[in-house]
């Protein structure tokens, strides 16, 4: 059990929480998705908070929304040729390619950061008016927040315990 309620997990949850809450709030003030930035936070977290992979995971979300843009204007070009669910098949498999082609290359853009993106873009693009260029700006400024508010959280949480020795800000660079 005190595993599962240290302090470091206490201290850090309820600012975490405070942060997000507050991103929450005024996200939905300005009418803005907030989905994007907390994308950008989930996998911040699932790359065990290793800012090394920050870039990675902003421009890769980047361009995986951006793809999403670019499928809309490729379906009407192809579609009379080859039919609408083959022209997004070929779509998405190019765009699959691409990331095994070229993620060794130019990880920043190719990578699994951007085809999740992508899909779940591409599931938000059904919704009633549909915004992919304030999805790309909340994912790259919020998400951007996000990142660095985390690597903040855990270095003032450090300090509110006196933790020695323990992950800082200066790790992350």
């Amino acid at each position: 059990m005190e595993n599962i309620l240290s302090r470091r997990s206490v201290v850090f949850g309820f600012l975490l929480v405070a942060f997000v809450v507050a991103f929450e709030f005024i996200l939905g003030k300005l009418n803005l998705p907030a989905w994007p930035a907390f994308m950008v936070m989930i996998f911040f977290f699932i790359a065990h908070e290793d800012a090394k992979q920050a870039p990675h995971i902003v421009i890769g979300g980047l361009a995986g929304i951006f793809c999403v843009v670019l499928l809309k204007s490729f379906m009407p070009a192809t579609e009379p040729i080859v039919g609408a669910e083959a022209a997004k098949l070929i779509f998405v498999g190019l765009f699959v390619y691409a990331i095994v082609l070229f993620t060794e290359a130019i990880p920043y853009l190719f990578n699994s950061y951007a085809f999740m993106f992508f899909l779940v873009s591409a599931l938000a693009f059904r919704l009633p008016e549909p915004a992919p260029y304030t999805w790309m700006a909340v994912e790259f400024v919020v998400g951007t927040i996000f990142i660095v508010g985390i690597i903040g959280i855990n270095r003032v949480t450090a300090m509110i315990l006196n933790e020695q020795g323990q992950t800082t800000v200066d790790d992350y660079s």
